[in-house]
């Protein structure tokens, strides 16, 4: 029996077929828990904003970099502009 650390209730999952880095949701609070080890038994822990994946840091980093390129170009514009 496993139960979800936010809120205590009894997870139904079948707890051999998950491995470390899984994902699975409570019924009743909704929380997205991660499975942070199987041996000696397994643990689940709340996930959090920072348990992001490699693909969603890539996508951020790119998004500030997008960022980073629009302002220095605005900046070129006004440049331009004054002459």
């Amino acid at each position: 029996m496993i139960s979800c650390p936010e809120c205590d209730a009894v997870l139904e999952v079948e707890e051999s077929g998950l491995e470390t880095g899984d994902t699975v949701s409570c019924e009743e609070c909704g929380a997205s828990l991660v499975v942070v080890t199987t041996d000696p038994e397994l643990e689940l822990e709340v996930e959090t904003e920072g348990d992001l994946d490699a693909d969603d840091e890539l996508e951020d980093d790119l998004d500030d970099e997008d960022a980073d390129d629009d302002e220095a170009e605005e900046e070129e514009d006004e440049d331009e502009d004054w002459h």
